[in-house]
């Protein structure tokens, strides 16, 4: 469905320029604090990544990937991706992850990270089940109270996925060989209520309960050695599974 959409580098600070007006275009410039072009040119400068998905000249995604450095190991931190509202549900956003691995293996990085809402189930669909990432590790609060709308003036709780990008998991994860998970495979599900959408629109002071509960089930279940491995979806709602890390 993406056809005709190119993956590239950007370069340059017109190209640089472009991903920050498409950041304020997706998110609104009043919704989040926006990253400037300054950022990207520094990440393009560093050894990350900024790279773009074209539709001939129109920049219609982006992804912005700065350097980390942990246990003697360079890593990305997938800092921002982001797909024009016109071209989401059209794999634009796959097409980005798929050329940033490949980019990434190709300087001998074996490792992105990136950070997400847990309360956000969709991006948890594609992380874990689409791309084969894991999270092992909840971060509370980890951007702070903010005044956007969008976070519900909610703690920013995330999970930190990891992206391990020559394991075995996910080469079939992006070779479409990673099987959709099943709830009755795994001995441990966090659940989230098939509400928690209409919810976020009317009644936040639910959608704090749900986090508070998962913060502390992820968090247990992280100590005990668990990762979350995959997001099924039913009637009920949604689910995360998790498995003892040491079984993958």
């Amino acid at each position: 469905m993406s056809e005709g959409i190119v993956v590239r580098k950007c370069e340059g600070i017109e190209e640089f320029q472009r991903c920050v007006e498409l950041q304020k275009e997706i998110w609104g410039e009043e919704d989040i604090e926006v990253e400037p072009a300054t950022l990207f040119v520094v990440a393009s400068e560093t050894g990350g990544q900024v790279l773009g998905a074209f539709d001939g000249g129109r920049l219609v995604g982006y992804t912005l990937a700065l350097v980390g450095f942990a246990g003697g190991k360079v890593f990305l931190h997938s800092h921002m991706t982001g797909v024009h509202r016109d071209y989401r549900d059209r794999g634009v956003g796959r097409r980005l992850k798929l050329f940033q691995r490949e980019e990434a293996l190709g300087r001998g990085i074996r490792q992105i990270v990136w950070t997400f809402d847990p309360l956000e189930t969709r991006n948890a669909h594609f992380n874990l089940n689409r791309l084969g990432a894991i999270a092992r590790k909840y971060l509370p609060n980890l951007y702070g109270l903010t005044t956007s709308p969008l976070h519900l003036g909610l703690p920013t709780d995330r999970l930190w996925a990891e992206w391990p990008l020559d394991s075995a998991r996910v080469v079939g994860a992006v070779s479409d060989l990673l099987t959709e998970p099943k709830a009755a495979s795994f001995d441990a599900r966090i659940e989230l209520p098939a509400e928690l959408d209409q919810w976020k629109q009317s009644d936040t002071a639910r959608v704090a309960k749900v986090q508070a509960r998962i913060r502390q089930e992820f968090s247990t279940w992280f100590r005990r050695g668990y990762a979350a491995m995959g997001v099924s979806k039913s009637p009920e709602g949604a689910a995360y599974l998790l498995a003892p890390w040491s079984d993958f």
